[in-house]
């Protein structure tokens, strides 16, 4: 990647999103975005068809589920960043992470689709990203009622991954 794109500073965020950005050990996004992508998939199809099934109480989401929702995540996430980096001032709403999950319809799928699905969301990601410049990534907006740079919006998205691997490790593959 030519372009690097370094870690926020606090200031840029909200401390909601600390977890997710202080799980980013990174200087530089764009390759930690596309060497996360790669694990993730070579991750994925390592798993057997049991384990993508699982889940490790109920009322807790499968793997699959929760593969759909780091895409759903990042691309909720990227248009965020899209808007605030275009300067558009308008308050961004959150979002119902579990109606998301339970209308998916993930476990009804291939994961070599989900991966697909996957895959294309972060390629967009890693495009819209390397078109921001400095000025742009240092925007700030207001998404559910918390202040939030568009450099932080892309830490926030590796980081968030980063917390549902860490998930599936502890809880679901054990």
């Amino acid at each position: 990647m030519d372009r690097i794109i370094g870690a926020p500073n606090p200031a840029e965020y909200d401390e909601f999103f600390n977890s997710y950005i202080s799980n980013a050990k990174t200087d530089d996004l764009l390759s930690a975005l596309a060497a996360s992508e790669e694990y993730i998939v070579n991750f994925m199809l390592s798993l057997k068809e049991q384990q993508l099934s699982y889940r490790y109480k109920p009322g807790k989401w499968t793997i699959r589920q929760m593969l759909v929702h780091m895409a759903d995540t990042e691309r909720i996430f990227a248009y965020r960043a899209l808007c605030f980096a275009r300067n558009d001032k308008t308050e961004l709403p959150g979002f119902d992470e579990n109606a998301y999950a339970e209308n998916s319809k993930a476990d009804a799928r291939p994961i070599t689709s989900i991966l697909a699905e996957y895959a294309a969301a972060r390629q967009a990601t890693i495009e819209l990203f390397k078109g921001f410049d400095d000025e742009m990534l240092s925007h700030t907006g207001i998404a559910t009622g918390r202040s939030v740079s568009v450099r932080a919006l892309g830490y926030a998205i590796l980081g968030h991954e980063i917390h549902h691997l860490n998930i599936i490790r502890e809880r679901y593959l054990v």
